[in-house]
């Protein structure tokens, strides 16, 4: 077998792989289902599920929408956010050894218990589930960008301040483009991070989205419906994921050459 071939039919496995694995997991979702006569209220099959999203099409749509914009707007002010903090963060040593810390403890509070400040603050709606996404997301990026630049080799920065370059020429010109794969392997954990931060909001101070539609669902015992709006919810942040990955392959191949 030619390498040629061998590496596009390595590179096919590698794309089905997911696929096939999920068709199997379903597969025995559905057999353990039927068999033991699983009832729906207490854990719906698959086809139930797909029953569930076909009838109430409408519906899920609607709210998936407005999940979906309230998650990209949390997203993109944590983009903004964390790149900015992160430059400034890794730009400077004393800086970094200051801020870290303190942002670490940041994280580890539980940002659900920001949603009923957040309800005082803006009212029910759409602000408390953009700014929990936001805070939910924001510090993987903000960490990945600080530490791509705190972690440029100092022999790098003595032969590049010989040559002439000053310290912003430094981090503007290889800090930051050196940042870009971690900057890249952030987006891919924040956008999953955000999803489930405008989806709790929703679910305690909103009356749209598909974390609404869950606790409708939830309330009125229709469990098909309340897996239907999970399966939305890990559907789209696994498009957004690749969509990531995608451009990341793109913009950063040459972090990945031996690939």
């Amino acid at each position: 077998m030619n390498k040629p071939f061998s590496g596009k039919l390595n590179q096919a496995a590698t794309t089905l792989a997911p696929w096939i694995l999920l068709v199997v997991i379903l597969g025995i979702w559905q057999f353990i289902c039927s068999v033991w006569s699983v009832s729906d209220f207490i854990f719906p099959s698959p086809a139930s599920i797909l029953q569930a999203m076909v009838e109430f099409a409408g519906p899920i749509t609607e709210h998936a929408l407005s999940t979906f914009w309230v998650t990209m707007v949390g997203f993109a002010i944590a983009v903004a956010v964390g790149v900015t903090l992160g430059f400034l963060i890794g730009s400077s040593p004393m800086l970094y050894a200051a801020a870290y810390p303190l942002m670490t403890a940041f994280n580890a509070l539980p940002k659900a218990a920001f949603v009923p400040v957040l309800v005082v603050w803006f009212g029910i709606g759409a602000g408390p589930a953009i700014l929990t996404a936001f805070l939910i997301s924001f510090f993987p990026i903000m960490v990945n960008i600080a530490t791509g630049l705190a972690t440029l080799e100092p022999e790098l920065e003595d032969v590049l301040r010989v040559l002439g370059a000053r310290r912003m020429d430094i981090l503007l010109k290889v800090g930051l483009p050196r940042s870009m794969p971690y900057f890249f392997a952030s987006l891919k954990v924040a956008i999953t991070l955000a999803f489930v931060g405008s989806t709790v909001s929703e679910m305690n101070a909103s009356n749209q989205g598909i974390g609404y539609l869950l606790v409708s669902a939830g309330s009125s015992m229709k469990m098909p419906l309340a897996f239907a709006g999970l399966v939305v919810i890990g559907a789209m942040a696994m498009a957004m994921y690749e969509l990531f990955a995608i451009i990341e392959r793109r913009t950063t191949a040459w972090a990945h050459r031996g690939k």
